[in-house]
């Protein structure tokens, strides 16, 4: 639902810190909390997509999102005294990687959600690992086919088969916006690639590179969203509120929360996150906003997050560049 590559500022969980360096604080708020809060925060992210795009148009609510993300990391960045890149080399990859991880498949699921309901998109967004295990193995040298991710990505395949209806010939299923919700599960992975072989080392924290790559995604918006769109006439209330909250919590304090759990616990453990938000996008969906719900929906669901679960299995997991700053883990809705 979901910076860039981030050297990592701490070492591993597990690895000794050298003698000068003082204890890290232990967090107030335990990991497990936060992990939940995290998982109902974007999980929710696709109903405040629904409801704000009930009162603007989808640029409008993607380029709010962006805005009130931008500006809750600026104050974070503020309060830790972080330096933004210098490199004008790095901005121009930010740049690139703003499109991909951010204002690409942020619009896309705003478009989507005009047309299908918000839990398919919740479950079109965990197909993310699928695509970026497929991806991988022709970008990425170092990562190699095994008999366990391959049958992932087959029986991942299924679950979307499943979900979208298949054998029903997708009968009164909206392929535009079905295509536009894979789609953007399709732009995460392509942005991990692209930032792992362009900035997998360049010194900076990943609270600042995400940062500054969201205020790039949100400079595209305020330069795109006037050409397609007009002003509202109004500013209706619940719209209103529901992009407020998926800027500044679904995104700004999201890749916050996100930030200190793979710090605490790393990335393997952190990228569970990502099973969990189709289950949350559905029972909000069905429940708040009384979307129908076929048993097709959550099977293929859950064949789709077994699938996506073995095409991350690998004997010593690492973590790779995201829009999440944390590796390789959690698609953004």
């Amino acid at each position: 639902m979901s910076a860039p590559p981030a050297p990592r500022t701490v070492p591993p969980p597990g690895t000794p810190l050298p003698a000068t360096a003082a204890p890290a604080p232990r967090p107030a708020v335990d990991w497990r909390i936060r992990f939940v809060a995290l998982s109902l925060i974007w999980g929710f992210s696709f109903l405040l997509i629904k409801v704000g795009t009930d009162g603007y148009a989808p640029f409008q609510v993607t380029f709010g999102r962006l805005l009130f993300g931008t500006a809750v990391l600026a104050v974070a960045m503020a309060v830790r005294r972080e330096r933004l890149p210098r490199s004008g080399r790095t901005w121009g990859h930010l740049f690139v990687a703003a499109f991909f991880l951010n204002a690409l498949p942020f619009s896309l699921f705003a478009y989507a959600e005009l047309t299908i309901p918000s839990t398919l998109a919740g479950i079109c967004n965990a197909t993310s690992p699928l695509w970026g295990m497929a991806l991988s193995l022709v970008a990425l040298s170092e990562d190699r086919p095994t008999r366990r991710r391959v049958a992932g990505l087959g029986l991942g395949f299924i679950g979307v088969l499943t979900v979208l209806g298949a054998w029903q010939g997708f009968s009164g299923l909206d392929l535009s916006g079905t295509a536009m919700a894979l789609l953007a599960s399709l732009s995460y992975p392509i942005g991990w690639i692209y930032l792992r072989r362009t900035l997998s080392g360049t010194g900076s924290s990943a609270l600042a590179m995400t940062g500054s790559q969201l205020f790039l995604a949100t400079l595209q918006l305020a330069v795109v969203t006037p050409l397609f769109t007009s002003l509202p006439d109004s500013v209706p209330l619940l719209p209103t509120l529901s992009v407020i909250a998926l800027g500044a919590l679904g995104t700004g304090l999201a890749l916050l929360i996100q930030y200190g759990l793979v710090t605490e616990i790393g990335p393997t453990t952190a990228q569970m996150v990502t099973y969990f938000i189709p289950v949350i996008a559905t029972a909000a969906g069905v429940a708040l906003l009384d979307e129908p719900l076929s048993w097709n929906t959550p099977v293929g669901a859950l064949i789709v997050l077994v699938g996506a679960a073995l095409t991350q299995s690998r004997a010593h997991a690492r973590p790779v560049p995201s829009s999440t700053g944390s590796g390789e883990t959690a698609a953004q809705p």
